[in-house]
């Protein structure tokens, strides 16, 4: 009975200690076909590397304009409202000018009654002269009649003066487009009072309209990016709102000054779109791809094969059953493939990972022999 237990004892203990050495010994197997399954090599090939600038923008109109009038006045039409389409020179919004033409009536009375004054100063003038000729009046009294005259014509001209202002300020009443334009808000309506633009406020604004044949995104470029951008390129579009759609553009403007814009220094950009799609609006968010460097058939590998070690950089290259480290020069680069400007050729075999090649393992023996 006791070598029956003896038996069962030990058989607890080699099963306590067997079970976990099987499962850490099937976690490793397990971890292995895992790496197994990624790729550890890559053949040198040829293909075309296309490295672009992204960012994002927002799209605008590239005129907007406030429109406010210049005079203080009331809305007496108003026959646009959001979305109109206008044409230039049509009307956007009139003011009423009742006070301002009761205002010109009495300008003309007033020019009219200078006009008399003058004519009268003047008949009384050319008595006085004759009667200064024949020396029947003094010299003073003839000068005073000259002056009265004098006077006359001053004061017609001041009231014609006034009369040219008042019908300036009577053309300011009739707001007219300044271009073809959409109108985007008109915040006020028929009837409202409203400043003028000359005032401590600025004005009132009573629409604002935008020419939507010409967009414009605006975009902001990364500090790091923007050495590579230059007015001209080429600008391809894609619109978050309108899935499928692809706009080309053209850089037009980059700002000199940098700015910081969610946590991030960069500088404005103006991208203008060439060729506006009707589905296209304003406040909509563009993704902007901005080509600035590219190479066709050229010698590539993937940017996990590229190494460097003290600025020298190198790939591992297969050579009979081991690696041998070389040096190769790269060129540009997009986010998954290099081009190898010297140094590999394609149908090479390369290491994605670090690899102890003999000539490292040779340095690694005569440092522990140094040391």
């Amino acid at each position: 009975m006791k070598q029956w237990i003896l038996v069962g004892v030990v058989a607890a203990v080699a099963a306590v200690w067997l079970v976990p050495k099987w499962t850490d010994r099937k976690s490793i197997a397990d971890n292995s076909s895992e790496m197994a399954g990624r790729p550890t090599t890559a053949i040198v090939e040829t293909r075309s590397i296309h490295f672009a600038i992204t960012a994002a923008g927002e799209i605008g109109p590239a005129e907007q304009v406030s429109v406010k009038p210049e005079i203080n006045g009331r809305i007496l039409t108003l026959p646009v409202d959001l979305g109109d389409q206008v044409k230039k020179e049509d009307i956007l919004f009139t003011l009423d000018d009742s006070d301002l033409q009761i205002e010109r009536q009495s300008r003309l009375t007033e020019i009219a009654g200078a006009t008399l004054q003058v004519e009268k100063a003047e008949r009384n003038y050319e008595r006085s002269r004759e009667l200064f000729d024949l020396e029947l009046i003094s010299k003073e009294l003839y000068e005073d009649t000259k002056t009265d005259w004098e006077l006359a014509k001053n004061s017609l001209a001041r009231s014609q003066e006034n009369l040219n202002l008042l019908t300036e300020r009577l053309t300011k009443t009739t707001i007219r487009a300044p271009f073809d334009c959409t109108v985007l808000t008109r915040p006020v309506s028929i009837g409202q009072a409203v400043s003028g633009s000359g005032g401590f406020n600025s004005g009132t604004e009573v629409l604002t309209i935008a020419d939507l044949n010409n967009m414009i995104v605006s975009a902001h470029i990364n500090q790091a990016d923007v050495t590579r951008l230059s007015s001209g390129q080429k600008v391809g579009i894609q619109v978050e709102s309108v899935p499928g759609l692809t706009l080309t553009g053209v850089v037009e403007r980059i700002a000199p000054q940098a700015i910081i814009r969610q946590g991030i220094k960069g500088y404005p950009a103006r991208i203008f779109i060439k060729s506006i799609d009707p589905r296209v609006r304003p406040g909509m968010t563009a993704n902007l791809s901005i080509p600035v460097a590219s190479s066709d058939n050229a010698v590539a590998v993937p940017l996990a094969a590229v190494f460097t070690e003290q600025g020298d950089r190198f790939a591992y290259v297969k050579k009979g059953g081991s690696f041998e480290r070389r040096s190769i020069r790269i060129g540009i680069a997009d986010y998954e493939y290099a081009e190898v400007l010297e140094g590999l050729q394609p149908g090479e075999i390369v290491s994605l990972e670090s690899v102890n090649t003999p000539s490292d393992e040779k340095k690694s023996s005569l440092a522990a022999t140094n040391t």
